[in-house]
């Protein structure tokens, strides 16, 4: 294998996991801090729920973006 690919697939693999954890502990807080109040808006306000269900995924991905990319940048830095 190629130094170049090798490389590469270190990197996507230190980016799968790190996304795995922090979708994980995401879930979890949302879950635990927003999980009665999402489902009682389920409930009662069908429409908001959606919008404020995409408000959430949307700030999930920027926000696990961001984190990511800064932990890659800290990794490749490190290593090189």
């Amino acid at each position: 294998m190629k130094k170049e690919t090798a490389t590469t697939l270190r990197a996507f693999l230190i980016e799968l996991a790190v996304y795995a954890v922090l979708v994980v502990g995401y879930f979890l807080l949302v879950l635990h801090f927003l999980g009665d109040w999402l489902y009682q808006l389920e409930i009662r306000h069908r429409y908001t729920y959606a919008g404020v269900a995409i408000l959430l995924i949307i700030g999930q991905a920027v926000v696990l973006e961001s984190v990511t990319t800064s932990l890659l940048r800290l990794i490749r830095g490190r290593s090189e």
